[in-house]
């Protein structure tokens, strides 16, 4: 069986736009990739998705208003309780877009860059090589009446970063998603996906995944 880990923010925890909840097992992307992948498998499934979305996570980002939210500071230790791993997507940045970070579109790709580089020395892949990593530029953000204050300014940069994270993925030998071709986020809050946009992601993501294990 291999083993993909889906490491991200809220769209990975599976967050509601509407209500602020969190959708069910069936609807948030990472298991509906499991199932897409399992979907044509005779007997035992031959893949397993390790969830890890937290809301407000950043990419290497300390935010001083939601404590503990740095993936560069949090990845090494969830790469080692789910090794081994064949693979790891990463998609990261959303938060890295607050007003308070000051951001902009080459310091947050370089903030996911060191993530995919831990990722890619961490020796958490089978025999202790480098699980394969998948980099998932998230859709852009829409003007939020929910998150506006936080976000401001926000909708603007994120439309920028497809081509900083394609180049961030050129230098590392990481492979490459931009989310905005398949997904966008939704109108009631401005930066999370509804469950259409989590399946559309999901296929997406599939079919990467499929031609990343015949390499």
């Amino acid at each position: 069986m291999k083993t993909i880990l889906c490491y991200g923010d809220s769209n990975t925890y599976g967050y509601i736009p509407a209500t602020g909840g969190r959708y069910d097992h069936k609807t948030r992307w990472p298991m509906a990739l499991e199932r897409i992948l399992n979907q044509n498998c005779a007997g035992e499934p031959e893949w397993w998705v390790d969830e890890e979305g937290l809301n407000g996570r950043t990419s290497s980002f300390d935010d001083p208003v939601e404590l503990d939210r740095n993936g560069l500071r949090q990845i090494i230790p969830i790469l080692k309780s789910h090794k081994p791993l064949d693979a790891a997507v990463v998609m990261l940045g959303t938060n890295d877009l607050k007003r308070r970070f000051n951001p902009s579109p080459f310091d947050i790709s370089q903030g996911v860059l060191n993530v995919v580089k831990a990722i890619q020395y961490s020796e958490t892949g089978p025999r202790n090589t480098a699980p394969k990593v998948l980099v998932i530029c998230p859709p852009p953000l829409l003007e939020s009446p929910v998150f506006g204050d936080i976000f401001s300014g926000a909708p603007a940069i994120s439309k920028l970063l497809p081509p900083y994270y394609k180049q961030i993925c050129e230098e590392s030998g990481a492979s490459f998603f931009d989310a905005g071709t398949v997904a966008k986020t939704s109108p009631a809050d401005g930066v999370h996906l509804e469950p259409s946009e989590h399946l559309r992601l999901a296929e997406a993501v599939a079919k990467i995944i499929r031609v990343m294990a015949a390499d």
